[in-house]
């Protein structure tokens, strides 16, 4: 009996590799909302409250809400901060960039918003005089229509200082824990020339963690102030002393060059992100509490520039290169080549049940899609594919809506639902 349960178990096992071991499928691309008009949809996300509203986040500052299963000519516009020219600061990744609702937001209301903002002159951050400024604002939606956000109620939860005009990150997410999470990139130009990618002392190049639920304080003696937010207690760095030079407790994870996009695994909690390369690397990281994931003193899994000697960075999960001369050096010598990764999802949806446990991500340039299946436990991709050729379509980024389902946004406004043939 014992010697038929072990075989068993190793049939079981076999049959499980080789079911993660399949071809992955080839993936459609189903246009939605056709009558939306404008460019550069950067985020969507659907309202928890059941009420089945797609909000379209375009980077220019305004948010639209459309049904989901409308053709689109039901849009109306939710929010609009357009006169505050959010991209100002940088036309390609500066503005209005993505929203993110209060788990609480059938109740409350409340939903938050990370946008861009440039400096007047004589008002830059000082000491460093950097020209602009991330902003995360909690509003509410207003007391006489649901479908319409209450500008007068903006409550700004976080200002962080920027010396570039690129390299913004830019989502806003909350975790199944609750906690808003926030990707930052590395505050732009090239090299991380002032070294944020390895500095706690700093929010940029990192993922941040909060609570808006609570306040805590932060500096000591006269410079002891309230923020406008909580630290959770099991943040890597929450017990850190509060000195000017100590390790900011925001930070759940660092060493990441340009966040864009990551996402929470809705069945195992697993946190992914495509994490944006500079000359030659482009990744995808499995994101943990502390994690360090090497940029500046890597790119991927390849040395960009010294660091101090012995340290440990964790390699990413994927990698592809920009070069096809590089294929053969990269973690995956099969993988086809891309210029700028767009982190996606592992998809959790029931109208395609083959699609199930696939982390799904693209490239902007490129317009191709990929995916691969990822053994937790043997830390390892089982396998991987290009799901769908690349196009002439500029993927600005992925978006779920309540029922997991997955869609692309393009560039020049399409949205596309991801399907099977």
């Amino acid at each position: 009996m014992k010697t038929f349960s072990i075989v068993a178990a190793l049939l079981l096992s076999c049959l499980a590799f080789a079911a993660g071991a399949q071809p992955l499928p080839k993936i459609e691309l189903q246009p939605v909302f056709p009558k939306l008009t404008g460019e550069r949809p950067v985020w969507m996300s659907e309202a928890p409250d059941g009420s089945q509203r797609m909000f379209v986040v375009y980077q220019t500052g305004k948010i639209l809400l459309v049904k989901k299963g409308s053709d689109g000519g039901d849009a109306k516009e939710f929010f609009n901060i357009e006169d505050r020219d959010p991209k100002a600061g940088g036309e390609n990744e500066c503005g209005l960039l993505s929203i993110a609702f209060h788990p609480g937001f059938a109740t409350n209301h409340l939903f938050y918003v990370y946008y861009n903002q440039r400096n007047p002159r004589d008002q830059h951050t000082q000491p460093q005089n950097y020209p602009i400024r991330s902003v995360i604002s909690e509003f509410a939606v207003s007391a006489t229509d649901p479908d319409q956000a209450d500008l007068k109620t903006e409550r700004i939860v976080l200002e962080v200082p920027q010396p570039f005009g690129n390299h913004k990150g830019g989502e806003l997410c909350f975790g199944p824990d609750g906690c808003l999470y926030l990707g930052l990139g590395d505050g732009g130009n090239g090299g991380d020339p002032f070294g944020s990618g390895q500095s706690t002392a700093t929010l940029l190049a990192k993922i941040i963690r909060i609570d808006v639920n609570t306040r805590s304080t932060a500096g000591r003696g006269r410079n002891q102030h309230q923020l406008q937010y909580g630290i959770s207690s099991d943040n890597p760095f929450a017990h850190e002393p509060d000195i000017n030079s100590g390790a900011r407790k925001e930070i759940f994870a660092y060493g990441l060059r340009n966040p864009w996009r990551y996402s929470f695994d809705r069945k195992t909690g697993d946190l992914w992100c495509g994490d944006v390369g500079q000359d030659l690397w482009e990744e995808v990281d499995l994101i943990t509490s502390g994690g360090n994931y090497g940029w500046s003193v890597r790119e991927g899994a390849h040395h960009f520039k010294p660091g101090p000697p012995g340290a440990q960075y964790i390699e990413p999960v994927m990698e592809y290169t920009h070069r096809p001369n590089l294929q053969s050096q990269g973690m995956f010598p099969d993988h086809s080549i891309g210029l700028c990764v767009i982190g996606g999802y592992v998809y959790r949806g029931q109208k395609y049940p083959a699609l199930d446990g696939i982390y799904i991500y693209g490239d902007y340039n490129l317009g191709t899609i990929w995916g691969f299946r990822y053994d937790k436990d043997a830390h390892k991709v089982t396998v991987q594919d290009m799901m769908h050729p690349p196009s002439t379509h500029l993927i600005d980024s992925f978006a779920e809506d309540a029922d997991g389902e997955l869609y692309a946004l393009m560039q020049d406004g399409g949205i596309y639902q991801i399907t099977l043939p």
